[in-house]
């Protein structure tokens, strides 16, 4: 087996950077964040949410404890049914290794499973696993971001923030987000363009 990681056609959300640090160790795909609890009063990320579901499908990765399945219900309400798969984790007793103690329930979270487990999982869900002839071009890349401005450069995080508005994007992404929402939303001559006209309108 090669080390490369499979690619599926899907988005996943998960809950926080613990668990997207993990499945991006186990599958290449853009991964998204609820922030936990926060996805109740982020309208914007729904509302993304939404638009990404709609444009390439979704797998919802929670948890497997209380919290998890408050969150999976939250967008289960929230996202198209039919574009959306769920994918669920095995209750396996046990702490991740940065906890000084187990969860309330005494399970481990998405970030403490394995690639394997995560994949199969995955599998189960019925996510579409792209065969090599299948792979999708990448899009726009770091080095766009960083030779049109948009990262590295006086005023970046100006434009970034007037990216996010014109493309409605939520305003709390990161780069690495913001690169993976970018990709959902938009190709390089719209972006290109869209950084021509921010920047003639803020000479």
């Amino acid at each position: 087996m090669s080390g490369e990681r499979p690619r599926i056609r899907e988005a996943i959300v998960v809950e926080g950077r613990y668990d997207k640090n993990t499945l991006s160790q186990a599958v290449d795909t853009a991964i998204f964040e609820t922030g936990g609890f926060q996805i109740f009063r982020d309208r914007e990320m729904v509302a993304f949410l939404r638009t990404v579901a709609e444009k390439r499908g979704l797998v919802v990765l929670t948890d497997s404890d209380g919290a998890g399945f408050v969150i999976r219900n939250k967008l289960k309400g929230a996202l198209p049914s039919g574009r959306v798969l769920h994918a669920y984790i095995p209750d396996i007793p046990g702490k991740e290794r940065r906890k000084n103690a187990p969860s309330k329930e005494g399970l481990l979270g998405v970030e403490g499973m394995t690639p394997e487990v995560i994949l199969q999982a995955l599998r189960r869900a019925g996510a579409h696993f792209l065969a090599e002839t299948e792979r999708q071009p990448s899009g726009v890349t770091r080095q766009d971001l960083y030779r049109l401005g948009v990262t590295g450069g006086p005023g970046s995080a100006g434009l970034r923030d007037a990216l996010k508005k014109q493309l409605k994007l939520p305003e709390k992404l990161g780069t690495a987000g913001f690169l993976d929402a970018l990709n959902m939303t938009a190709d390089l001559d719209t972006l290109t363009r869209l950084v021509e006209e921010y920047k003639e309108e803020n000479q």
